[in-house]
């Protein structure tokens, strides 16, 4: 443990999805706006291993960081609030922590000692809480507990947390409980019962909540905040209200308002080591609520029943959106719904289609007819991993003429995989074994729209795929007008394709919405809407 590094513990009662990450990252912001420096990671109560076996309906968008670790969409949050990358260490699940210790037990490492929860479960986590801070690099750590106080899943973590308490001393530990205060519309009155029993299971616990945080629906009367106060045995400044927000880039302006950065230095005995500068963030916050323009884009994928399913893609248009001052509808359409005889009525109003990254089969032809069509009528068209590899092969099939073209994925045997596996993924079974995942290098073509939009010709992207271009095609696709205009130096791997004369149409292996952050919108997402505003005002 960095002897000087605080840390906060964030845990949640009375019922999940209240956004533990969303004041986390909020949090964070304003400490960082106070000149310290800050990480967040997230503790996951489920077994698998990481998110990236799950189905998106179960959890939503699995998120990939630099280091090529499959996370929690939550650390897609913290990048996107404190601007600053997370890794491997950032996420750890039930799953890894029991794979850790079972791992030692095999090897022996526990002396012929019984293994159980306490201690050697709960040494594990602890071990993971701290290891962030062992660096010195930052001056707190912020750990949000998934799920809620009271699961039989999180037992474990929450015991780790009570024993931290004694590991890091008073002035360097910190809960804050996250809870609901429901509203009764029939006896018109907000209830303090569910987060009294909540607060009463954690300290059940061993665990005394140092700060509250409320959300609500309707403003907290003082009276209220007295009540919890009392019977949750906190100090009535530390009663912090969350009211719900109409954007949760809010958030940090709303909890800086209701003092919860000063609580919490108070409680850590930390002076600011600068003015609170907010100033970019208000920037972005006025340029999303004041927007000159509007334009509407089709986002084309096959989990569209669960937007959280393309969480990243969601909030690049937010961020995006705000730099050219543009307002994003933005339109989820099930590619499994998209045939030759709806198109026209479907994509009608559309001034932009994306089509999204996904795996399999499903929604597969839907995908190539949506292509189709953005390519003959000029759509400004963005195409993501899957989607990239989509404009491949509608583009085999249409104006190369290659009847059945496809990728292996699709048809293991056709006559024309213009995407398929590398050589060397061939030989592994194991599913997130293929993967290409984490940062890689692109070199992009002078002169191409990628290359004008990055303002440079080396960049870095995050990539989260198994199949790629197959370059046996490249010469062949590129004497007809799509052209690779960004390649891995190392491996030549295509990244990123571009047709000629069409106003703006092009695919990306990478995934650029996972570094899209509200301050540093990604390039390709702001020169995509600018494509979709000029075709609107040419429409």
């Amino acid at each position: 443990m960095g002897s000087s590094t605080k840390y906060i513990f964030i845990t949640g009662g009375v019922t999940s999805s209240l956004g533990k990450g969303i004041i986390a990252a909020s949090l964070g912001r304003l400490l960082l706006a106070r000149g310290f420096s800050v990480t967040i990671q997230k503790f996951d109560p489920y077994l698998n291993i990481d998110p990236g076996t799950l189905n998106p309906y179960e959890h939503g968008e699995c998120y990939v960081t630099d280091d090529g670790a499959e996370t929690d969409l939550d650390l897609g949050h913290y990048e996107r609030f404190l601007n600053v990358t997370t890794s491997q260490s950032n996420n750890i699940t039930t799953g890894r922590i029991y794979n850790n210790v079972i791992t030692k037990e095999r090897k022996g490492e526990f002396l012929g000692k019984t293994v159980q929860v306490i201690p050697h479960i709960t040494d594990e986590i602890k071990t993971s809480f701290y290891k962030l801070g062992e660096d010195g690099k930052y001056d707190v750590v912020i750990t949000e507990i998934g799920g809620c106080v009271g699961d039989i899943e999180s037992l474990p973590f929450i015991e780790a947390v009570r024993q931290a308490r004694w590991d890091l001393g008073p002035n360097n530990f910190l809960v804050i409980h996250l809870t609901l205060i429901p509203y009764l519309s029939a006896a018109k009155e907000l209830k303090t019962k569910p987060t009294q029993h909540s607060v009463k299971q954690l300290l059940e616990a061993g665990i005394q909540p140092d700060i509250l945080v409320c959300r609500t629906e309707h403003h907290l009367p003082v009276d209220v905040k007295k009540k919890l106060a009392l019977f949750c045995n906190v100090q009535l400044n530390s009663v912090i209200e969350a009211m719900d927000a109409e954007s949760i880039y809010d958030v940090p302006l709303l909890m800086k308002k209701e003092k919860l950065d000063e609580r919490v230095m108070s409680k850590l005995k930390l002076t600011s080591k600068t003015n609170t500068d907010l100033d970019q963030w208000k920037d972005f916050l006025g340029r999303l609520k004041n927007p000159t323009q509007e334009v509407t884009i089709g986002l084309i994928g096959k989990y569209v029943s669960l937007p959280d399913s393309y969480k990243s893609i969601i909030e690049s248009f937010i961020h995006a959106g705000a730099a050219v001052e543009c307002k994003v509808h933005l339109k989820l359409i099930s590619s499994e719904e998209i045939h030759t005889d709806n198109f026209e009525t479907k994509f009608s109003e559309l001034d932009g289609i994306l089509v999204a990254p996904g795996f399999g089969e499903r929604g597969f032809e839907g995908k190539i007819e949506t292509v189709k069509y953005a390519r003959e009528n000029k759509i400004p068209f963005f195409g993501i991993c899957l989607g990239m590899q989509v404009a491949v092969i509608e583009f085999a099939r249409n104006v190369l003429g290659l009847q059945g073209a496809t990728s292996t994925e699709m048809d293991p045997n056709t006559a024309h995989p213009v995407i398929g596996l590398m050589e060397e993924q061939k030989k592994i079974d194991q599913m997130g074994g293929t993967m290409r995942l984490g940062s890689y290098a692109c070199d992009l073509k002078k002169g191409s729209k990628a290359a004008q939009a990055y303002g440079k010709t080396k960049i870095h992207e995050r990539h989260r795929h198994r199949y790629e271009f197959n370059n046996a095609y490249l010469e062949q696709v590129e004497n007809s007008g799509l052209f690779a205009t960004g390649k891995n130096p190392d491996t030549g791997l295509v990244e990123i394709m571009e047709l000629k004369n069409h106003p703006w149409f092009m695919g990306v292996q990478f995934h650029p919405e996972y570094k899209s952050t509200a301050l540093n919108p990604q390039p390709l997402f702001v020169k995509f809407i600018q494509a979709a505003i000029d075709n609107k005002k040419v429409k």
